[in-house]
């Protein structure tokens, strides 16, 4: 089997034995895994609205996933996605609340060029100690994650008393920064479907160009593949480094303000750090990191994510259906297991013939 049909086998795979998984545990704990699955899926495409929700779920993720995938070319495990996610929403928010009566064609990618800053700059801490003093991304990143989630608690504590609904939360922004819009609404039966999805679907053509057509691009896979092979070849493997973390963090910051302005219309003081980035890696792992297979992880993390409060009639708490991503991620991380039994198969096939 060749190395294009493993990259769409494994996923494929990999959900299916995890949708297994899933089942197995349902009828464990006394469930019907046929009625819950069939409430599951009815649920997530029986309306347009569960679409237009759906929609509004992948936004986010794709962004997010397309952060931790650039990372991950560059060689980069980029744990600091939901820091990164959460700092664009609270700047982006905080700029939209300061500037109440800017025009929303202004306002729209204001927010998003500021949301990037944001992660960018929170990105770049990380890709800056590695490049330079070669501490580990993953430690830092993870510690980053703390770091902005007591820190942005603080700032939105000491946001003016003019933009707090109460002492956690802010006021809504204005309707001229609101992601959703009216007509997508109408269009889609009153769902939350809003205009994060279509900035996603930019982005994935923006990352799938730079990472296939770019020079820079280039260099990322490089300093991927052999940091000190890059050197040796004439590029700047620490400014590839930083550059790959800053486009990490951007996309995730991205990310964060379609989740936050798309859904919530403010910020809030977060309890823990932002689920999306963490469900953004998880797509990204199960795309195996491509630009063009991301959009297809994050539609079925959607689903499963808007269909799982319909399996409440059978019983089963929506916490299954967690545990059915969580299998789906374990079989995709899994994958050198699944390409074994793929290429076992393969071979006793060619053995045949």
């Amino acid at each position: 089997m060749n190395k294009n049909l493993k990259q769409i086998a494994v996923p494929l795979v990999s959900v299916l034995l995890g949708l297994v998984l899933g089942a197995i545990i349902m009828w464990a704990f006394s469930y019907d895994p046929l009625w819950g699955y069939e409430l599951l899926f009815k649920k997530a495409f029986g309306s347009i609205k569960s679409w237009g929700n759906i929609s509004r779920a992948m936004g986010p993720l794709i962004l997010v996933a397309l952060g931790f995938s650039v990372a991950s070319r560059a060689g980069f495990f980029n744990v600091g996605l939901p820091g990164q996610a959460f700092a664009g929403w609270i700047m982006a928010t905080w700029f939209a609340l300061s500037f109440p009566n800017m025009p929303r064609l202004l306002m729209i990618p204001m927010t998003v060029l500021i949301a990037a800053v944001a992660g960018g700059f929170i990105g770049a801490i990380p890709g800056f100690l590695r490049a330079y003093l070669g501490t580990s991304e993953v430690i830092i990143t993870i510690m980053m994650n703390y770091i902005v989630l007591y820190g942005g608690n603080a700032l939105i504590h000491s946001f003016p008393a003019s933009l707090m609904k109460n002492k956690d939360s802010t006021i809504d922004v204005g309707a001229n920064a609101v992601y959703q819009t009216d007509w997508l609404r109408n269009l889609t039966d009153k769902s939350q479907m809003n205009i994060g999805i279509f900035f996603a679907i930019i982005a994935v053509v923006v990352i799938w160009f730079l990472m296939k057509k770019t020079t820079l691009g280039f260099e990322i896979r490089a300093v991927g593949l052999n940091a000190n092979a890059a050197e040796y070849a004439g590029m700047s493997a620490k400014r590839t480094i930083i550059l790959s973390m800053i486009i990490s963090g951007a996309l995730a910051g991205i990310g964060g303000v379609a989740e936050g302005l798309g859904i919530y219309s403010n910020v809030y003081v977060q309890t823990s750090s932002m689920s999306v980035g963490f469900n953004g890696m998880a797509v990204a792992l199960l795309a195996m990191n491509s630009p063009i297979g991301i959009p297809f992880a994050a539609f079925l993390f959607g689903a499963l994510q808007i269909g799982g409060v319909g399996m409440k009639p059978a019983a089963i708490p929506e916490e299954v259906v967690q545990i059915v991503t969580a299998s789906i991620i374990f079989f995709v991380c899994a994958h050198y297991i699944i390409e074994k039994m793929i290429s076992m198969r393969s071979a006793k096939k060619g053995g045949a013939n």
